[in-house]
C-alpha cells in the first residue's frame, strides 16, 4: 500500500486538474463510485493505482480528453468504449437519434444506414432502442469499426451489421428507410481545431474542406440513389451551417426539409424525405 490516501490523491489531483476530471480519474483507477470517495477518503492506494492515477493526472494537465483517459464516455444512456480513432460521442449528437427514431417508430422493420459511425454509438443507440431495425454502420476506417463492433457485442445490438466504406463507394444495391450521418464538418483551418479536447481527435472525422460541408454535399448527393421513396435523410452540422443544409437538400429534391435545434437552442441537425426519384423530376 502507498502512504496516501483516496483524499490525498484527490486534493493533490485538484492542483493540477479540474476536480470533476480528478474525481472521474480517480474513481477510474480504484474501480468505484463517487460515493465511495465520499464516504471513504481515508482509504489508502496501492502503490500502483496512486502510480496509475498520477499519471492520469499527468496526461489530463496537458490536455488529454477525459473520455479517452478511461476509454469510455456515455451516450444516450449507455456507456461505450472508445479509443483515440473514433470521436468522443457528445450530448448533442443525441438529437440525432431522437430524430431518427421518431421516423422508424412506426416501421415493423425498417432499414437504416448509419455513414461515418466512428464509435458506432448512433448505430448502436437506434438499435438498442428499436430491435425491429435493420442497422448498417459504415466507416472509412476499420480502427473505428473495431471500436464499433465492439460496443454492439457489449451492449447487446445484434441488429447492427458493419462495413469498410469510403461514404457510399462500398454499399450495395440495398435501400434504406433511414439514413443518419454525424460526418466531418469543420471547416479546414478553423481555429477550433487547435483547442481543447478537439486537438486529441482524429482530424479526418473533424475536418471537411475550406467551408466544413465537403462531407456533407456528398452525402446529400448520393443518398437518393440509397433511400426508399419516403425515406429519410438526417445529419449533424455545425452551429452555423443550417441554412447551408437546407439549401442542399432543397436543392437535391428533398422535401419536409427542416432543422432542429439541441439542448442549447442551436440548429444542429437537418434532414428532408425523398419524395421523388432524380428520373421522375
Amino acid at each position: 500500500m502507498s502512504a496516501v490516501t483516496l483524499g490525498e490523491a484527490f486534493r493533490t489531483a485538484r492542483t493540477r486538474i479540474h476536480s470533476t476530471d480528478a474525481g472521474v480519474l480517480l474513481c477510474h483507477v480504484i474501480g468505484r463510485d463517487p460515493a465511495y470517495l465520499i464516504a471513504h477518503p481515508d482509504m489508502r492506494l496501492r502503490a500502483d493505482e496512486h502510480e496509475s492515477f498520477a499519471s492520469l493526472v499527468e496526461r489530463r494537465a496537458q490536455g488529454e480528453p477525459v473520455a479517452y483517459l478511461t476509454g469510455e464516455r456515455e451516450f444516450y444512456g449507455r456507456a461505450f468504449k472508445i479509443s483515440p480513432a473514433v470521436l468522443i460521442p457528445r450530448p448533442e449528437t443525441e438529437l440525432l437519434v431522437d430524430l431518427a427514431l421518431e421516423r422508424i417508430q412506426r416501421s415493423p422493420s425498417a432499414r437504416v444506414l448509419d455513414m461515418g459511425t466512428g464509435s458506432g454509438c448512433v448505430a448502436v443507440a437506434i438499435a438498442s432502442e428499436r430491435s425491429h431495425a435493420k442497422v448498417l454502420a459504415l466507416d472509412q476506417s476499420l480502427e473505428a469499426l473495431a471500436v464499433a463492433r465492439r460496443n454492439a457485442v457489449r451492449l447487446g445490438a445484434g441488429n447492427v451489421a458493419f462495413l469498410q466504406s469510403d461514404w457510399f463507394d462500398g454499399l450495395g444495391p440495398e435501400r434504406f428507410d433511414l439514413i443518419v450521418s454525424n460526418p466531418p464538418y469543420v471547416a479546414s483551418g478553423d481555429p477550433h481545431l487547435q483547442e481543447g479536447d478537439v486537438r486529441f481527435e482524429p482530424r479526418n472525422a473533424l475536418e471537411a474542406g475550406g467551408d466544413g460541408l465537403n462531407a456533407i454535399r456528398r452525402i446529400v448527393s448520393g443518398a437518393e440513389r440509397y433511400l426508399v421513396l419516403a425515406g429519410w435523410l438526417l445529419f449533424e452540422h455545425g452551429y452555423d451551417q443550417a441554412m447551408s443544409a437546407r439549401k442542399l437538400l432543397q436543392a437535391a429534391g428533398y422535401q419536409d426539409v427542416f432543422s432542429a435545434r439541441d439542448l442549447a437552442g442551436i440548429e444542429r441537425v437537418s434532414g428532408g424525405r425523398l419524395t421523388m426519384a432524380a428520373s421522375d423530376r
